[in-house]
């Protein structure tokens, strides 16, 4: 039987990565410990080599997608023509099919989750299209999480009440830039991925999204996105846009041991890290990141939605499109721009302009020699 080839969990805390560089094709013969293809997270690199031999079948995957711990990327057979294996698991039964015929359109929820939705009879058309259902988030329902989640919140407006959007490695990381401000008083953390009855750092995880109205409706006005989106941006864009939507403002954060220069211009929704910097005239637009030490220097432009990864250095006058990754410790010299959704690999060194959706992989010079 042909052997699949899957993408290995580089990160507990991002199952997502980067598909950076590919180096087989469809129908290529390989060796043992001959070289895959590079993934990347925003902490880290891992290069995928063959455990058999073989021919490559059922590659469906390109360099700039988007991959998830456990996808197949390809198998590797004995024959250029062998039958690619269908995966059992992703087979439908009569009442799996019957199921997800009567899905709303839009709405993405795993086969499990719609399983136990169909067998309490829920509401399809009342879930949320603007994240994946969970098995986790239906049980949530059924177990009537949001009204205990109530009792913890105060019903008095308080201006300097926020809560957190994502309980992932992020959050931890906001909740103790938070904390080190002492500006604001953490409610608990919104993530439909989480159980309600349990705490992050202290803070309680007090539902999912579909708490964010009632949250508004008892006086809560601020919220911080800290849904990284590193290997889906979509997904963060979508969270600004859901807690816009309820009313919700994103309130600019700056770590106290960060230094953001009096001319700099900070929008909604901009985290910057601990011992970071951003320089005079510098720009920086809706829900951008300047992470843990990066350097943004004197008349930079970050566009919405960029995130500079820790230890990243922009030298003057940079300009960074919109969606664009800048990885960790990766360097970009005087008056580059980088396209709008580029990605720059950890370590790399960029001393021309990037085209949109460019990617430059960890550890490369660009241009390339």
């Amino acid at each position: 039987m042909p052997v699949p080839v899957k993408v290995p969990l580089i990160n507990p805390n991002e199952p997502e990565a980067l598909l950076a560089e590919l180096h087989v094709a469809a129908g290529q013969q390989i060796a043992v410990d001959d070289f895959i293809c590079t993934l990347e997270t925003t902490k880290s690199t891992a290069e995928v080599y063959a455990e058999e031999a073989g021919y490559v079948i059922g590659l469906q995957v390109e360099v700039g997608d988007t991959v998830t711990a456990g996808q197949v990327l390809c198998y590797l057979a004995e024959s250029v023509d062998s039958e690619i294996p269908v995966d059992e698991s992703e087979q439908s039964g009569p009442n799996i099919d019957a199921a997800l015929s009567q899905v709303p359109e839009n709405l993405r929820i795993s086969k499990p989750a719609l399983a136990l939705a169909q067998e309490k009879n829920l509401d399809l058309s009342r879930f949320p299209i603007d994240t994946f259902i969970t098995v986790e988030y239906v049980q949530s329902l059924l177990g009537n999480a949001i009204e205990p989640a109530e009792k913890q919140i105060r019903s008095d407006f308080d201006p300097t009440a926020i809560i957190i959007y994502g309980g992932g490695g992020h959050g931890k990381a906001v909740l103790d830039v938070l904390r080190a401000l002492g500006t604001y008083q953490v409610v608990g953390f919104v993530d439909d991925g989480l159980s309600p009855d349990q705490e992050i750092m202290g803070v309680p995880v007090i539902g999912g999204s579909a708490i964010l109205p009632d949250l508004f409706a008892k006086g809560i006005r601020l919220a911080v996105n800290a849904v990284g989106g590193i290997g889906n941006i979509h997904i963060r864009i979508k969270v600004f846009e859901q807690l816009a939507a309820v009313g919700f403002g994103c309130p600019p954060i700056v770590h106290p041991s960060a230094i953001v220069e009096p001319s700099a211009t900070l929008s909604s929704g901009v985290q910057v890290f601990p011992l970071a910097y951003v320089g005079s005239d510098a720009q920086a637009g809706l829900g951008v990141i300047v992470n843990t030490s990066a350097v943004v220097s004197h008349d930079c432009v970050l566009e919405n939605f960029v995130n500079i990864s820790p230890g990243a250095i922009l030298a003057g006058e940079v300009q960074v499109g919109t969606a664009t990754l800048v990885g960790m410790g990766a360097t970009i010299n005087l008056q580059v721009k980088l396209g709008a959704g580029a990605r720059v690999g950890n370590g790399a060194t960029v001393k021309a302009d990037v085209p949109p959706k460019g990617i430059v992989g960890a550890g490369k010079i660009w241009p390339l020699s």
